[in-house]
């Protein structure tokens, strides 16, 4: 007597569900890469100006780190494309500021001149984040850009082996994946050195896993990987 045949399993679909990216001093990794960064990000009320660049790749933890530093500072956080003239004297007024992606395209530029010389009257500070150095933001105010060149900066660099890892190992629990160690080390080995790699990649792991319905193994990781880099 043949057995009736099992209904396929049903395919599980993926949906763009916000991640847990806990933005904690505990959570954040140290390495080579980013010490320097962390350690004068950390110095903080001693620093040697009122103002601080961050400038690291996409993905790097900036905005991580810049999160850290406003908790302690009770600083405002707020893009470059919100720094308007007219906002100038509220932004100021909290005596510390975080303003990211400095290199996004700012909307005025003369705003972010004004609100750096506020915040050095006030005895404030101000935290930038940029992926480049200012001579890259396209700047068309003389003065804000030397005024940005002269400002200490505080870089993060690409990941090492063991930090890369590492950041996989977050990137992984912080969707709740469990991931044997050989995987971990097999992607560290094989995809681009760089944060943003790492975030990409769990991202499709994740959404893959999802998909199919079992655990991020070592066939489902190379399939990852070559869907990645297919073109190269």
């Amino acid at each position: 007597m043949s057995m009736p045949e099992q209904p396929p399993r049903p395919r599980q679909l993926a949906f763009d569900l916000p991640v847990d990216s806990r933005h904690g001093v505990e959570d954040f990794l140290i390495g080579p890469s980013n010490e320097a960064a962390y350690g004068l990000v950390e110095a903080w009320p001693h620093w040697p100006d009122a103002w601080l660049r961050l400038v690291g790749p996409e993905g790097a933890g900036k905005t991580h780190l810049a999160a850290i530093w406003a908790k302690r500072a009770h600083a405002w956080t707020v893009s470059a494309r919100e720094v308007l003239d007219a906002q100038v004297p509220h932004l100021v007024s909290g005596g510390a500021l975080v303003v990211e992606d400095c290199d996004g395209g700012l909307q005025d530029e003369a705003a972010l001149f004004h609100l750096m010389n506020a915040v050095k009257a006030r005895s404030g500070h101000l935290l930038l984040t940029a992926r480049t150095a200012p001579d890259q933001w396209g700047l068309r105010v003389p003065d804000l850009l030397s005024r940005l060149r002269l400002a200490p900066e505080a870089r993060i660099e690409p990941p090492d082996d063991a930090l890369l890892r590492a950041v996989l190992v977050k990137l992984f629990i912080d969707r709740q994946l469990v991931v044997d160690t050989g995987i971990i080390d097999m992607l560290a080995l094989r995809m681009e050195r760089s944060f943003a790699a790492a975030r990409t990649l769990v991202d499709l792991l994740d959404r893959l896993s999802l998909e199919r319905g079992r655990r991020v193994t070592r066939p489902l990781a190379t399939e990852a990987l070559e869907h990645l880099y297919a073109e190269e």
